[in-house]
């Protein structure tokens, strides 16, 4: 009989749902997947978001308390959850950053009790090692790293694309340094680049995303496989967040591609900036920076994909089946 495990659905375009999706997609063959809609998703408004959510979600975390199988879960919803259900639950962690709070006073005291509650699930899992020690600093022993992951077979086939080709399709000019800062939302550092370049002639800002902040340079919103190629296209890559990102997908993806970066090290992020030896942005010489990094020898790019191609489909389905199968097995 096939294991059944209950989760989140994993719709949507953040780098949770896309970790969880992936899961799913890792899975598919020996898991049966269920789901519960992820509420707070549907609300464009930020205020009380979570309270709100939690509420929808209750009466639907109580019919589970009687449903056989496992969960993966990664919401506060968990706090909903009975002892029992969480001995059988792996809880993914990706990241913990107040400045995302959206429903002050309570959503504090709920992340304080998440960190209580996480000892008692089965497992916790969480994407760099950094967030390893920070669930460690909390008491939560119980906890192992599975590193975001990537399709290889995807990003050979942008790999092989011509970059100045690339440019040519998306309309950016060959004689500027592109300069790729990553999704233009809240936290995510883009003013800090922006204010470094705005006026160094021969750099030109790129941005990705649905753009909840009005970025101030070109900004593209495209789907997968020309957000791929806009990656290809670009010359640096600068990420400057002022949020605790899990390990940015967004930065190892622009790695992969042969961008070389600036980055931040600061959470995940800087897990991902050691790993590949990437070096940190100074806000005092930004630009200067950028023009030395857009000369960055093709080798320092060849490394730099060996490091990550190791995090690749097969390393993640491995991971997480094996995980799941000590879940749900006799």
């Amino acid at each position: 009989m096939t294991p059944v495990v209950h989760s989140m659905s994993p719709q949507g375009r953040t780098g949770g749902r896309v970790y969880l999706r992936m899961i799913h997609e890792a899975t598919a063959d020996s898991i049966e997947w269920r789901t519960v809609p992820d509420y707070k998703r549907a609300y464009t408004v930020r205020r009380g978001r979570k309270v709100r959510h939690l509420a929808r979600l209750a009466p639907r975390i109580r019919e589970l308390r009687d449903e056989p199988g496992a969960f993966l879960w990664d919401d506060l919803s968990i706090l909903f959850f009975t002892p029992e259900m969480r001995a059988r639950t792996v809880f993914v962690f990706h990241h913990y950053e107040p400045l995302q709070f959206d429903s002050w006073p309570l959503e504090p005291l709920l992340w304080r009790r998440l960190f209580a509650v996480l000892p008692q699930c089965r497992a916790v899992v969480c994407v760099a090692p950094s967030w390893a020690a920070f669930l460690r600093e909390r008491g939560v022993d119980n906890v192992q790293v599975i590193y975001n992951a990537f399709d290889l077979a995807e990003i050979d086939r942008v790999r092989g694309m011509d970059p100045a080709e690339c440019k040519d399709r998306l309309g950016l000019p060959q004689d500027e340094i592109t300069v790729y800062a990553g999704k233009a939302v809240h936290w995510k550092g883009i003013e800090t680049v922006a204010r470094a370049i705005e006026v160094e002639p021969g750099l030109r800002l790129v941005t990705t995303g649905s753009n909840t902040i009005g970025s101030p340079g070109h900004h593209f919103d495209l789907p997968r496989p020309r957000y791929l190629e806009l990656l290809r296209a670009c010359d640096v890559g600068v990420f400057t967040p002022r949020m605790q990102e899990g390990w940015s997908r967004c930065a190892a993806e622009a790695l992969l591609l042969g961008m070389p970066c600036l980055i931040q090290p600061i959470a995940g992020l800087g897990d991902l900036a050691r790993l590949t030896e990437q070096p940190h942005p100074d806000a005092r010489r930004l630009a200067q920076q950028i023009r030395e990094r857009a000369g960055a020898a093709p080798a320092e790019s060849k490394t730099v994909y060996e490091t990550l191609a190791r995090f690749d489909t097969t390393y993640f389905g491995d991971a997480w089946s094996r995980l799941l199968s000590e879940v749900t097995g006799p």
